[in-house]
């Protein structure tokens, strides 16, 4: 593959990376006005939004790295906008009530017809003017299907055709746009979570939109979807709850990298099934990632596992305590089994969030398998002693 190949490849993908961030963008702009809406990605146009009772909106987004960039009356993303919408409405994939907007990286020449078909300061007929001397007079061979077709057009289509585009310049780029995301997201969780926040949202934002490009006949994304999603992450990001994430909960864990570990050691000792050693290791993975991420991402603090992973040791201690009252010091192995099956039971069913909004008990049972690791806490009720015995040879005391 050559320079040029992979220089093409790269600006593809950060061009469809930016069709998918600013249809995100764009839909939490819309939800802050109260919109009720559904947006399409990759059907009519790069993005499609419909609002009961109002035109379609159709919007075509160029992303090109340098902003000086400009939009001349020749450029080519013009009259590629241009041929996508007129062959559209040709062929009835586009409504002709549909309003039309081409969102650019790029900026705009002085008194290029671009410029007279922005938000502000229109002026549709000399921006008719322009085209069509440039569809007349161009020598640009690329551009040439879209000349011909914009030529072939007649007066009143080509007129309705230009009041129904409107022209955004100087949008944001790939970079630029976390900055404006960070903008829509302040004022829904506290500053220091925004990237949190974000990350999270960003990933449904990506999982939705590759089922909708993935699966024919996929319903739209519904601006209720999105608003729910970040409903439910504004509330993983309250003080009295943290978030805990799908792409941990959904991984698939290897087993065997476990098989020596002290927790599955101790698991083991209490004579259960292979089937509860595997859950165990899921467990362990899980509370083990999710608190890293935690501790990563600042939205919790060492001493705050310090004191939780305290908490669950005192649980534990008053009931192995109990279960060592019961048994006395002459219980057969027969009996010392049965025990740690019960004390590891009531840790299955244990439930002690880490923050009260915090409801998957799987990191409650990760947690105590993470102390059980470290030998803090154990189900046989010999558990030290006989571990020692398997670590000492490991150098492990």
């Amino acid at each position: 593959m050559t320079a040029n190949s992979n220089f093409s490849a790269t600006d593809s993908a950060l061009g469809y990376l930016y069709q998918v961030r600013s249809a995100l963008l764009s839909s939490l702009k819309r939800l802050a006005k109260d919109e009720v809406f559904a947006v399409y990605l990759e059907t009519l146009d790069d993005v499609v939004f419909e609002q009961d009772g109002s035109a379609p909106e159709l919007l075509q987004l160029k992303h090109h790295c340098n902003h000086a960039a400009n939009l001349t009356d020749a450029s080519s993303d013009l009259w590629k906008s241009f041929r996508v919408w007129m062959e559209g409405r040709a062929n009835g994939s586009i409504p002709e009530d549909a309003r039309l907007y081409l969102i650019t990286t790029s900026s705009i020449g002085r008194e290029a017809s671009a410029s007279y078909l922005m938000l502000e300061n229109r002026n549709e007929t000399e921006a008719l003017k322009k085209l069509q001397a440039t569809a007349t007079t161009s020598t640009n061979q690329t551009n040439e299907p879209a000349y011909r077709l914009f030529r072939g057009l007649s007066p009143d289509a080509q007129i309705a055709l230009v009041s129904s585009i409107t022209i955004l310049p100087n949008a944001p780029n790939i970079s630029d746009i976390s900055e404006a995301l960070r903008v829509e997201a302040r004022l829904v969780v506290r500053r220091n979570h925004l990237e949190s926040f974000l990350t999270r949202l960003e990933g449904w934002w990506y999982k939705r939109v590759l089922g909708q490009l993935s699966t024919p006949d996929t319903p739209p994304i519904l601006s209720n979807e999105i608003e729910s999603s970040v409903d439910d992450l504004r509330e993983q990001f309250k003080d009295e709850a943290l978030p805990v994430d799908e792409d941990i909960l959904g991984a698939e864990v290897d087993s065997t990298f476990y098989d020596n570990s002290v927790f599955v050691q101790q698991v083991r000792l209490t004579g259960i099934g292979e089937q509860r050693i595997l859950f165990a290791i899921r467990d362990y993975y899980r509370a083990f990632q999710q608190r890293s991420r935690w501790v990563r991402e600042d939205l919790i603090l060492i001493g705050d596992l310090d004191k939780y992973e305290r908490r669950l040791r005192e649980e534990w201690e008053l009931q192995f305590a109990r279960v060592a009252d019961e048994i006395g010091d002459d219980a057969t192995e027969q009996v010392k089994r049965e025990v740690a099956q019960r004390i590891y039971n009531w840790m299955e069913d244990s439930n002690y969030p880490i923050r009260s909004q915090v409801r998957e008990r799987c990191i409650t049972r990760g947690s105590f398998h993470i102390l059980a690791d470290g030998l803090k806490v154990g189900w046989h009720p010999e558990f030290m002693n006989r571990l020692q015995q398997v670590l000492e040879p490991q150098g492990i005391s």
